[in-house]
């Protein structure tokens, strides 16, 4: 970073992190996208903003960002972490369930975006390969912005919401091909094509350099999954032992695997986002993939608001003023065309017009891709310079333009009249948790019990085990069971409480269980929740934490043996039975009485207060 005198060193730094704690939270207080107001940080950060001022208030070039080049190197970082965190999202039974409208809708949204888009610049006097590296570029949309502004909106849920991600999730996994057909677009420029003197021995040479970037890749994949799953181990086996420090090492480790497949990728030729991915994609068939989530959050936002603060500094405001026709053209001609075009798509593949225009507006404008795609054309020197500054002016004013695009979009679909969605909700279900299954606690014995109980009677089940060991066997006897802290209510938001039909805490830690106990609660106060407890004191304590059941063990041991003696006795199985019910729920009832419960007490402040007592 530029120095401005002792500690100067680390301006930009402190500059962009007090940008940061100002923006989100006011942001999020006016219920609008961050990622918005780190674009306009940047822009008010950058050399067209504050700095212009620095002449008469030079206390204000403190307050601006003087080494935006660092800014840009920084910020690819939160693209790789980015594309790692859809990575870990994607799976090959989830990409199946969604193949429709991911690979159907999806790509036909790209293919056909991609070849207008390349025309319209052909026709506006652009060669055809730096044409075609433009229409890949602006294709795409931008999930770091969409996405929230829907989930802000409601509509995650919505069948337009479905759509929306499925085809945000085609375009994502369209970015690696892109890039790498950049390359190869770049070797055909060099050797002549589209003129008279093409020679295709030149090009020879130029796919040589591949082979080093297909060997990188294997050697990726193969190396990732020999290596990532038993280090994943090894750390979690660290972290059960000295717990003081276990969860900064998972996050060490998380950070090394995004950073270093991205470096290897890099090494190979690669861009450092698809390393990312394709690190992101083998953590994502393991047990720890929900860990790993939580773990890369963080970083993964701070890091894409560095993006998005160096697309703001990027945005030349002198450049705009100078002709702000064909900026603002520009940008209009794109997102008017992407919705035309997505608009005709989605009806194409099934969805009512209500669902077809909403999604096509919110994806109109560009995404955050656009400058990984047309960075790389300008760095592989296919791209015009001057030009493509001005497209990517006008995708930065583009993407500011998606809060917009979703208000127009509720104001249209209030006039409308409602009607039936035309795929089914199966057909739209996004990759998440399976929805209306059970969640258990903790997969030991008594946990695993529970596991098979279920199945035999059809009903789903995730289960959630803090031990590496009892994972990893549960995985290999075909078990839907993942690693993690189930105390945390991000693990829980993970594995799909929103939707979970009950919660079963099989552990024998009573601390631990009412710790998850207090997170199930904060989250669905209405939620089924069986906890096991440790005697009737623990019993209790639960029920006043809000169980529906506690299961006591001293307690059902004692009804377990008077049962079968009185069995064994002679006394018919019917009057046993009905005595050990009678029984169970006179305890139940001395236990729920034992500590107050009431619609106050149940709320997580209270909760966490009672279990500090």
């Amino acid at each position: 970073m530029a120095t401005h005198g002792g500690g100067g060193e680390y301006k930009d730094l402190v500059v962009f992190l007090a940008a940061a704690g100002v923006v989100v939270p006011l942001f999020n207080r006016l219920k609008i996208s961050p990622v918005l107001g780190f674009l306009a940080a940047g822009v008010l950060l950058g050399p067209d903003g504050l700095a212009r001022l620095a002449d008469s208030a030079p206390w204000l070039s403190w307050l601006t960002i003087s080494d935006a080049g660092q800014i840009r190197s920084l910020s690819e970082l939160g693209v790789a972490f980015l594309l790692f965190m859809i990575g870990l999202e994607l799976s090959w039974e989830r990409l199946r369930a969604m193949r429709k409208l991911v690979f159907g809708l999806g790509l036909t949204q790209v293919a056909v975006c991609t070849v207008a888009l390349a025309a319209v610049f052909v026709l506006m006097g652009q060669p055809l390969v730096s044409a075609a590296v433009l229409g890949m570029g602006l294709a795409l949309s931008s999930t770091a912005v969409v996405m929230p502004v829907m989930a802000e909106r409601g509509r995650i849920k919505t069948t337009a919401g479905r759509a929306t991600f499925s085809i945000l999730l085609a375009q994502d996994l369209a970015v690696a091909p892109i890039l790498i057909t950049v390359t190869v677009l770049a070797a055909l420029a060099q050797s002549g094509v589209g003129s008279g003197d093409f020679d295709p021995a030149v090009l020879r040479p130029a796919l040589f350099t591949l082979i080093p970037a297909a060997i990188g890749l294997a050697l990726l994949v193969v190396l990732g999954r020999i290596v990532l799953r038993p280090m994943f181990r090894s750390v979690a086996r660290a972290k059960a032992r000295g717990q003081g420090q276990g969860q900064e090492m998972f996050i060490a480790a998380s950070l090394l695997v995004v950073v270093g497949a991205g470096v290897a990728a890099q090494a190979a030729g690669l861009s450092m986002s698809l390393g990312a991915l394709i690190a992101g994609l083998l953590l994502a068939e393991t047990e720890f993939r929900r860990e790993v989530e939580i773990s890369i959050e963080p970083f993964k936002g701070l890091l894409l608001g560095v993006f998005f603060v160096g697309v703001g500094i990027g945005l030349d405001l002198d450049a705009v003023a100078a002709d702000p026709v064909a900026v603002f053209g520009l940008a209009a001609m794109l997102t008017l065309l992407k919705a035309v075009l997505i608009f005709g798509a989605a009806r194409f593949w099934g969805l009512n017009i209500r669902t077809a225009v909403e999604t096509a507006l919110v994806l109109g404008p560009a995404g955050e891709f656009a400058f990984v795609i047309l960075g790389a054309g300008l760095v592989e020197g296919i791209a015009s310079p001057a030009f493509t500054q001005t497209v990517l002016m006008a995708a930065t004013i583009s993407i500011f333009t998606v809060p917009l695009m979703a208000l127009i979009a509720d104001r249209l679909l209030l006039r409308a009249v409602a009607a039936p969605p035309e795929l089914s909700p199966e057909a739209l279900e996004p990759p998440t948790a399976t929805s209306g299954q059970v969640l258990i606690v903790g997969f030991g014995r008594v946990g695993r019990l529970v596991g098979e109980m279920l199945t035999e009677h059809g009903q789903a089940f995730l289960a959630i085990d803090a031990n590496h060991t009892t994972v990893a066997k549960g995985r290999a006897e075909g078990a839907n069971v993942f690693y993690g802290d189930a105390g945390r209510t991000e693990m829980l938001e993970r594995c799909g409480i929103d939707t979970a039909r009950a919660v079963v805490v099989t552990m024998d830690a009573p601390a631990k269980v009412d710790e998850v106990v207090v997170a199930t609660r904060s989250l669905r106060p209405d939620l089924i929740l069986i906890a096991r407890a440790r005697d009737h004191r623990h019993a209790a304590r639960l029920y006043a934490l809000g169980v529906t059941d506690a299961v006591p063990e001293t307690t059902e041991a004692s009804l377990q043996l008077a049962e079968n003696t009185l069995v064994d006795l002679g006394v018919p199985m019917g009057l046993v039975l009905a005595s050990i019910h009678e029984r169970r729920d006179q305890f139940r009832k001395l236990f729920q009485e034992a500590m107050p419960v009431g619609e106050a007490a149940r709320s997580p402040r209270a909760l966490r207060s009672t279990l500090r007592r």
